[in-house]
């Protein structure tokens, strides 16, 4: 006869959490009470009674100047802003999965989303969950939802986001995301089950169908608890559900021919040992007795030590991991990649493998801070040494900024780039490449000095060398390139068509009259430029930006005739009149006898360059292409001057 206790058997990080936590304000001796059962568990809670920590059961109960622990299944918002009106100080044991579920459900109305909780309605995780909802639906499967779909005839078009209770069965979760996805046109889905609580429900199920007989360990009044045993039920002939070694029914033990263990998250190691205690009386071979694997549990896990490890679940900001130990495992975000944009669940799954390196072990938190960014640098180390030898190109991500340039992490290991291979302007702060991630060759490598220099100049330059080169093979006259505008001058700008720089003469920038490029362009921009002419010898490459495809005079006069009024633009000032832009790249002239109905001395008396004013469009020149404008012909009559005086526009110009 075997007997063999599922590896993830008993406390949870969550459950754990929440009562070491209590624990240690028992120890402190101030006052302190539990909102309501931390855990689903009396023989714990009996425990923590006998410590001095008595349960409450609303927050007005709370003793004045006393702390209060939130149970690890959470507590609602209006829970919260209570005890922070009564000055209580808060000791938060709410396990970090349901705290996320929480800020799904709140985002999601802040969005006009209609949450939908997964679960037992009366359970007190689901009554916190619901607690942070204005109109929270709760539904306990498929069959719920159908039947609240079909209250309402519009309740299929709402939008709505679904969440699971953390210990939901994986086949109610997949009924209801089923059934949504059928019958609702606007849902997002979030499924929230959490990792472990998924990993032991399986690992019971697995055990389940190897053995004669089950016994499942936990409180009664556990829904983690009961779904262990619905499981077991479904591949087991014999489950017993038992909260101690007590209730142990050992009747027809010695004819099973191997029988399994496993305890709900609630389950203390205390009462397991116990019921394997009173089990092992009666079998004669044991594949692994409880006492090694308590051993192996509690196996000394040391600062510096490389370590092992499955995902148990993932959150927005660290990966906790199942080391096999007594305690967890957590990988912060900032310990897990250089890149400060990636998503955690980008890089790992939940059921992943994973290899990381102990930073501290906390028996005060009961968790093991790790880190896999301290592990690959121990790797990087040999990445680096070979990139320096073979003048490979690395990437990383610039974490650091000063005077003398910038510090570039690569596979974890710090690479020091001098300024003058920053690749940056000399009066460009080092601050523009933070958080940046860039390509750089090793230059220099001291391990025994924990040195790494790199240019990421070097490795632009040799990538700027081989596009100019393939710029010089395929350039021709009129081809397209998207580019940017790298300088300006009064006479043109030049812009980067990939490699190679070539000048947009002023004139080319656009139709209208401009004095300065920047006018039309700025340093930085992007633009679309065409190939005039490319001297590949003198490597000398005339670009343009004006659009050929349209003529401006064929604009002109699809638009305008004589007789017509239009506003236009003063563009330039003369002696004799004033030029002004009617659409651009087309000007006409004002004759100074035209600008007012009053003879003035000089143009410049009335009008200024950039003024925009409404003319009578007087004379069209079809074949020199000339327009004549008059503002005069738009004002009131005005007694009609010696026409001796006025010389013809014609002679003027």
């Amino acid at each position: 006869m075997k007997l063999e206790l599922a590896r993830s058997a008993g406390f949870c990080y969550g459950v754990r959490r929440a009562v070491e936590l209590a624990e240690q304000a028992a120890a402190q001796g101030t006052p302190c009470v539990m909102l309501g059962s931390i855990i689903h568990n009396q023989a714990v809670i009996g425990r923590l009674a006998e410590q001095g920590l008595r349960s409450v059961k609303t927050p007005e109960e709370v003793p004045d100047g006393a702390s209060v622990i939130i149970r690890s299944h959470g507590e609602s918002r209006a829970v919260y802003k209570t005890l922070e009106s009564r000055g209580a100080q808060i000791l938060d044991a709410t396990c970090p999965n349901v705290t996320r579920i929480h800020e799904i459900v709140r985002q999601a109305e802040e969005q006009g989303r209609r949450p939908v909780i997964v679960g037992t309605p009366d359970h007190p995780e689901v009554t916190a969950i619901a607690g942070w909802c204005r109109e929270p639906v709760v539904v306990s499967g498929a069959e719920a939802l159908e039947k609240w779909l079909l209250e309402a005839p519009d309740r299929r078009n709402l939008p709505i986001t679904l969440v699971s209770q953390t210990t939901s069965t994986r086949k109610i979760w997949d009924d209801c995301v089923k059934k949504a996805k059928k019958e609702c046109t606007n849902a997002e889905f979030f499924d929230t089950i959490c990792g472990a609580t998924s990993k032991r429900q399986e690992e019971a199920r697995q055990l389940a169908e190897k053995c004669s007989m089950m016994v499942v360990i936990g409180d009664s009044q556990s829904s983690n608890t009961k779904r262990l045993a619905e499981l077991c039920r479904e591949v087991c002939p014999r489950v017993q559900l038992i909260e101690s070694a007590e209730e142990l029914d050992l009747t027809g033990l010695p004819q099973a021919d191997m029988v399994g263990i496993t305890a709900g998250a609630s389950t203390p190691a205390w009462i397991i040992k116990e019921v394997y205690d009173k089990m092992s009386e009666e079998i004669m071979e044991i594949e692994q007795s409880f006492a090694e694997m308590l051993e192996e549990s509690i196996k000394p896990i040391n600062n510096g030590d490389k370590v092992t490890g499955i995902v148990d679940s993932i959150t927005p900001t660290e990966i906790q991991v199942d080391l096999g130990f007594k305690y967890p495992g957590y990988i912060p975000l900032a310990e897990l990649s250089d890149d400060p944009t990636v998503k955690p669940e980008d890089l790992v799954k939940v059921g992943d493998e994973i290899e990381a390196y102990v930073m501290q072990v906390s028996d005060r938190d009961c968790q093991v801070k790790l880190s896999k960014k301290r592990l690959d640098m121990v790797k990087g180390w040999e990445e680096i040494e070979a990139a320096s030898e073979n003048e490979t190109v690395v990437e990383g991500f610039v974490t650091e900024d000063n005077k003398g340039g910038v510090v570039v992490s690569v596979k974890g290991i710090r690479v020091f780039v001098p300024a003058s291979q920053t690749g940056l302007p000399r009066e460009t702060p080092m601050a523009e490449l933070l958080k940046h991630k860039v390509r750089l060759v090793i230059t220099e490598v001291n391990r025994a000095r924990r040195r790494v220099v790199g240019s990421i100049s070097k490795v632009q330059r040799a990538e700027r060398a081989a596009a100019a080169e393939k710029v010089w093979a395929e350039i021709e006259d009129g081809k397209r390139y998207t580019g940017t505008v790298k300088s300006l001058t009064s006479y043109g700008a030049f812009v980067d068509i990939g490699g190679v720089d070539g000048m947009v003469h002023i004139s080319e920038l656009s139709w209208s009259r401009i004095k300065h490029p920047s006018e039309v362009v700025k340093v930085g921009d992007t633009v679309e430029v065409y190939v005039i002419s490319a001297d590949k010898e003198k490597k000398k490459i005339s670009l343009g930006m004006k659009d050929h495809s349209q003529d401006p005079w064929t604009v002109f006069t699809s638009t305008y005739q004589v007789g017509d009024t239009a506003n236009v633009r003063i563009v330039k000032l003369m002696t004799f009149g004033a030029f002004a832009e009617v659409v651009p790249g087309v000007d006409g002239l004002i004759h100074i006898s035209q600008i007012a109905d009053h003879r003035i001395e000089k143009p410049g008396d009335v009008l200024a360059e950039g003024d925009k004013v409404d003319v009578k469009i007087t004379d069209v020149d079809m074949e020199n292409k000339k327009i004549s404008l008059s503002i005069r012909a738009l004002l009131e009559p005005a007694v009609e001057e010696d026409s001796a005086e006025e010389a013809p526009a014609e002679t003027e110009e």
